[in-house]
């Protein structure tokens, strides 16, 4: 059997209003503002280096527009890289929900009326499930929380491994493999 050597690069979209106050941005469909497409244009040159066989991008808005900012050509649009559904909770800051629920954190508890880091974790395990079988590397633009839940799969950890792998807007990471076993090669770079 052969040793699998595809890479999957992460790319999390730029700016947008919400992300740059910290508010939960999930399927709210919110555009870059024009510093997110000044940061998705910046990773050009970086991305500009891979051959991509495939390009996925969540549906929404600010992931294709940054995907087209960065010259990722034409993507295909794949539903399980939209962002975690935050339900009650979209909009708001995690200081705001804390105020009702001190410890409250998004990988443990999930959200009410939204989904839990294993309704995510399903999502990603489908995408990887997807890009292994591509033959060349593949790009996946998508949001900052599903894209970490996305790395702790690649590697094979639970999804909570997630919350420590932070993703600034307008960042390019690589999954990638090492001896045979998946690994994570760069994160959160630009």
């Amino acid at each position: 059997m052969a040793i699998p050597t595809p890479r999957c690069v992460l790319v999390r979209h730029g700016e947008t209003e919400w992300s740059l106050d910290g508010r939960h941005t999930g399927r709210t469909d919110m555009p870059l503002l024009p510093e997110g497409e000044i940061q998705a244009r910046a990773l050009r040159p970086i991305l500009s280096g891979f051959t991509f066989a495939t390009v996925l991008c969540s549906p929404l808005i600010r992931a294709r527009e940054t995907a087209v900012q960065a010259g990722l050509g034409q993507a295909v649009i794949e539903p399980d890289l939209a962002e975690w559904d935050y339900g009650a909770y979209e909009g708001l800051t995690t200081s705001k929900i804390r105020q009702e629920r001190p410890e409250w954190d998004l990988f443990t508890d999930g959200v009410p009326g939204g989904e839990s880091a294993a309704d995510v974790a399903r999502r990603v395990d489908r995408v990887i499930a997807r890009v292994r079988m591509v033959p060349g590397d593949v790009a996946c633009v998508a949001h900052s929380h599903v894209l970490r839940v996305l790395a702790a799969r690649w590697i094979g950890l639970d999804p909570s491994v997630g919350r420590g792998l932070v993703l600034d807007p307008a960042t390019y990471s690589e999954l990638g493999w090492d001896r045979g076993c998946p690994v994570v090669r760069i994160w959160n770079r630009r």
